[in-house]
């Protein structure tokens, strides 16, 4: 398994996303803004995300995303597989048939797959809440607000 860029940034926008629903539907453009993730890359797992029932998108002057549950609902896993992301470390897949394109399995296929086992369980354990109630969590996501408004009170004024 590799958990590849995909599902680190779906669940960093999630996390984004718990962390400043407070304030009404927030838009992937600020999600963009503050993780440093490309706006049409956050377009796309949105819409695998809300296609899967983790957020709800509102549209018009205003709109954006909201959770579609609350964040002590929603585990770091659920994010990872709405994305298409895979929690299996053996090398076959977890093919019923065998490994390394044979009929049998190899000698090491149940360590991998209690390894899985061991990823899957670990993040069906942690909710966005969980991570939302991190101090270290909360920190980054002070510094990284401040960024942004800096960068607002920065901006050039419209002559």
């Amino acid at each position: 398994m590799k958990l590849t860029t995909k599902g680190r940034y779906a669940v960093t926008a999630m996390l984004d996303l718990a962390l400043h629903a407070g304030n009404g539907p927030v838009s992937l453009v600020e999600i963009s803004e503050r993780q440093d993730i490309s706006l049409s890359y956050l377009e796309q797992l949105f819409s695998k995300l809300r296609r899967q029932g983790l957020v709800n998108s509102m549209r018009g002057p205003g709109g954006g995303y909201s959770l579609s549950r609350l964040p002590n609902e929603i585990a770091v896993s659920n994010i990872i597989m709405a994305v298409d992301e895979n929690l299996d470390v053996t090398n076959c897949g977890n093919a019923a048939g065998g490994c390394h394109d044979t009929n049998k399995r190899c000698l090491t296929h149940n360590l991998w797959l209690d390894l899985s086992n061991r990823i899957q369980s670990f993040l069906d354990d942690i909710s966005l809440q969980d991570m939302m109630d991190k101090r270290e969590v909360l920190e980054v996501a002070t510094r990284q607000n401040l960024k942004q408004n800096e960068s607002l009170i920065n901006l050039p004024e419209a002559r």
